[in-house]
């Protein structure tokens, strides 16, 4: 992808915004491709917003694409559906599929196959406005995120009432209980646990995150675990997760020394299963459906490469529950 780099002089004491001042510059990019094209902002290291204020001295780096497509498309794209009404859709998402189109992935995700399920038109993309307002065109009934290489539930609403029903539960974080499984590598300290710590992007690797907990820097993630059972050094985990980060389960699972089997970002190199994908599954959603009072359960099944895994697991090694502390 195209990149772009600029040091702000230590000596300028304006009071533009970013994507202004990267348009003034004679070599800068017009606003219009900043809002639509940008992939990533970073400002000395750190993730910004395009209404950023700039300071002397800043580092702006910045990475977007081009050739972005005019429409995002309906597309025949096979789902498995756990449940559906006039008001939501839930799906369980294939690994490798991503959530919505972005920059890099225009074409084969959970939208597209959503818009062609539904009966929808194509929906025109948006290259003027404002970024929220252009975000918001690409990711029509996404209220949930889940990474493209984790498989499992992910709710969708079907109308705006929908949309905005479980968009304010999942700002909340109220009355919602999403549960995961992993497969990961080493042991925690303890059976339970709860993870609490701030989690920011990590400026050596711009792909990666990481937990810290140093007050006043990134933004709170709190996640519970519980290791359900441990074959040699590896461990089979139940996370529930109480806020919703980027990459939350996988930094926090590396933070406590067990990444995630499979993990190519925050893992490493794995004898046993040299080829695994990443083994994090989204198998559990409780939550409040439009205009109902009580929650609703959903649960998925346990994707095959995880029953693949255990099973060699088992084989090899003797199963340890660890004890309570």
């Amino acid at each position: 992808m195209p990149y772009f780099s600029v040091k702000v002089p230590d000596d300028f004491s304006g009071n533009l915004r970013l994507d202004k001042y990267i348009s003034e510059l004679p070599n800068g990019m017009n606003r219009s491709k900043l809002k639509s094209g940008v992939t990533e902002i970073l400002v000395n290291g750190k993730k910004q917003k395009i209404s950023y204020k700039i300071k002397g001295g800043d580092h702006i780096d910045i990475e977007w694409e081009d050739n972005i497509p005019t429409d995002i498309e309906p597309e025949n794209i096979p789902l498995d559906i756990l449940f559906e009404d006039s008001r939501v859709c839930v799906v369980n998402k294939a690994q490798g599929m991503v959530t919505h189109p972005a920059c890099g992935n225009w074409n084969g995700t959970l939208v597209n196959a959503l818009l062609y399920h539904w009966g929808r038109e194509k929906i025109p993309q948006l290259t003027e406005g404002n970024a929220s307002e252009i975000l918001s065109a690409r990711r029509p009934g996404i209220v949930h995120r889940l990474d493209k290489d984790t498989s499992g539930i992910i709710i969708t609403a079907k109308n705006r009432d929908a949309e905005e029903w479980l968009q304010g539960q999942f700002r909340t974080h109220r009355r919602i209980i999403k549960e995961y499984i992993a497969i990961c590598m080493g042991r925690p300290q303890h059976k339970k646990g709860v993870i609490k710590t701030n989690i920011v992007r990590d400026i050596r690797h711009r792909r990666r995150f990481k937990a810290v907990e140093t007050d006043g820097e990134g933004k709170y993630a709190e996640s519970l675990y519980e290791c359900i059972a441990c074959y040699g050094e590896y461990s089979l985990m139940r996370v529930r997760i109480v806020t919703g980060r980027t990459h939350q389960i996988r930094v926090h699972m590396k933070h406590i020394n067990c990444p995630i089997l499979g993990d190519e970002i925050y893992g490493r190199p794995d004898r046993i299963f040299p080829h695994a994908t990443l083994m994090l599954h989204a198998r559990y959603l409780s939550i409040v459906l439009p205009g109902d009072e009580t929650p609703t359960k959903f649960r998925s099944h346990t994707p095959e490469r995880f029953i693949k895994v255990e099973k060699i697991l088992k084989k090899r090694f003797k199963k340890v529950i660890l004890e309570d502390r």
